[in-house]
């Protein structure tokens, strides 16, 4: 029941926006009532975010696959996908549509739900790749590991979730290689 309530949920956000979903309309297109969904969420916005919760990717445990760069690219390619998807199409039309309060509640999910793992993750596959010999020492930093995050957000916010084929790949290549290889 509750992956109805979610998928209802996401279905309503990038159909009609966050300002037109409504409890009553999840609940009749998730074929539940009403007060169900107020004994378990007591805002749209709390249903919002775990519906968003849900369904984005976990960033964590990212498998050794020999290469800082491979490891690298996995992750990316896990986030490119997930801002393609409906979730990521759900997450674009919440971030551009909400009050000042309301942007606030969502910026701390996204910070604690997926910024910060993510940063968490590159930095254990930096280390792996330092231990490795492919990652040169100093790479293994937060500020480096800012770069595909910060990367992601700029080509959702300015480029409107817009990614090329090979973006991850070049994304790889042309930035985050040649700033982590060893000399």
């Amino acid at each position: 029941m509750e992956n109805a309530i979610f998928e209802a949920a996401l279905d309503q956000l990038t159909s009609g926006g966050y300002a037109r979903l409504t409890m009553e309309g999840v609940a009749a297109a998730a074929r539940t009532g009403k007060a169900a969904l107020y004994r378990r969420w007591a805002s749209k916005m709390e249903l919002v975010i775990d519906a968003l919760d849900s369904t984005l990717p976990r960033p964590h445990g990212v498998p050794d696959l020999g290469s800082a760069r491979a490891e690298l690219l996995h992750l990316v390619e896990l986030f490119t996908d997930a801002i393609g998807s409906r979730a990521g199409a759900a997450l674009h039309v919440l971030m551009g549509e909400l009050s000042q309060q309301q942007a606030e509640v969502c910026k701390d999910f996204i910070v604690q739900r997926v910024m910060e793992p993510t940063k968490d993750a590159i930095l254990d596959i930096l280390r792996r790749g330092a231990e490795r010999g492919d990652v040169r020492p100093g790479a293994v930093s937060p500020l480096v590991a800012d770069v595909i995050p910060a990367m992601l957000l700029y080509r959702v916010k300015i480029h409107d979730r817009e990614m090329a084929p090979d973006f991850a790949a070049r994304l790889m290549d042309d930035v985050l290689v040649p700033l982590i290889r060893q000399p």
